[in-house]
């Protein structure tokens, strides 16, 4: 069963899901005034990351009541490796005003350590960095363009089993091309729109305490279309939806399950595979860089893999036909969180 979403509020009077499942586009209205939770388990998040083939570069605004957060990361896929800086907040608890919608309102956060902006413009967004002191004060800074044509997203509302006033609601936003300049540790970074491209995991939510998730994402050019996917599962109840799509012309085409099959004991090694129970996604992936975390601080606890490489392997699209990627960059990761 995957049930489209209607429009309206994304909750209930009660703090609830009014509905459960997938969407296009923001179709549902979400307000942190109408969470009916306790405080310390709203989640809230935009993470955009960019891949220009030999380098890439990810930012993080995310305010999760308790901690407040500004990262970054600089991912080097020649050498390879990947070099990661953050600043923490304490007990934001909303404060940081992260916008009720991926398609308004801006994110500018500026700290004694980094300064970060998510702008909206007509036909885009425009993201800024500003970190001097950035992986030993080799500095990061500079500014891109993601222009987003008409184009479908993966919208999905889930709910988690025991817990009617948690939910997860999730945009994820592929193939917009990047353009720019980064400058890191006194080197130009140039990001041209035929070879350049991101994405927007917009995250919205009540958190339950204990989870798991499994997320993979690429976006780029096959046969000189725009193509991508976003392929995930592991937490709450996905009965009436997967966050499984696939994303050609600016189309989506709607997947059920996918799976990951990774290699035990190992993050950057072997290859992975990804199957998916219609047939429609079968995909191989030769991990680059392990751009991992671990952190255990007893009651909390967060233990990350997010492995860059490059997927191979073919899709089916709505009607039936095939199509075949080679070497496609992307990334695909385990996080398992106590928070």
């Amino acid at each position: 069963m995957q049930h489209e979403l209607t429009g309206g509020d994304l909750l209930d009077g009660a703090g609830a899901l009014a509905e459960r499942g997938w969407a296009r586009a923001e179709v549902k209205r979400y307000r942190r005034g109408a969470i009916r939770a306790p405080w310390y388990r709203i989640k809230e998040w935009d993470y955009y990351c960019i891949l220009a083939g030999d380098y890439g570069l990810a930012l993080t605004v995310a305010d999760n009541s308790y901690m407040g957060l500004l990262a970054a990361s600089w991912l080097d896929f020649r050498t390879p490796g990947a070099l990661n800086d953050s600043a923490m907040l304490v007990f934001p608890r909303g404060r940081m005003g992260l916008p009720e919608s991926a398609d308004a309102g801006d994110i500018v956060q500026r700290h004694a350590k980094v300064s970060l902006a998510f702008r909206h413009e007509p036909g885009g967004r425009r993201l800024s960095v500003d970190y001097p002191g950035f992986a030993g004060g080799r500095g990061l800074k500079g500014e891109l363009w993601l222009a987003q044509p008409p184009m479908d997203r993966m919208v999905i509302a889930t709910p988690f089993a025991g817990a009617p006033r948690a939910f997860y609601y999730n945009q994820k936003i592929n193939c917009l091309p990047a353009e720019g300049e980064i400058v890191f540790d006194g080197q130009r970074f140039a990001f041209e729109p035929h070879s350049a491209f991101g994405v927007l995991d917009w995250g919205r939510g009540v958190w339950t305490y204990d989870n798991t998730w499994y997320w993979g994402s690429a976006s780029g050019l096959v046969g000189g279309r725009p193509f991508g996917f976003n392929i995930g599962y592991g937490f709450g109840d996905t009965s009436a939806a997967s966050e499984n799509m696939l994303f050609v012309d600016g189309r989506a085409h709607k997947l059920a399950d996918v799976a990951f099959h990774i290699p035990q004991g190992t993050y950057d090694g072997a290859p992975w595979r990804f199957t998916s129970s219609d047939g429609r996604f079968e995909m191989e992936f030769e991990p680059i860089i392990d751009r991992s975390a671990n952190f255990d601080l007893k009651l909390l606890r967060s233990i990350q893999h997010q492995v860059f490489g490059r997927f191979t392997g073919q899709v089916v699209l709505d009607d039936g036909s095939r199509l075949e990627a080679s070497r496609l960059l992307g990334f695909a990761e385990e996080v398992r969180n106590r928070w």
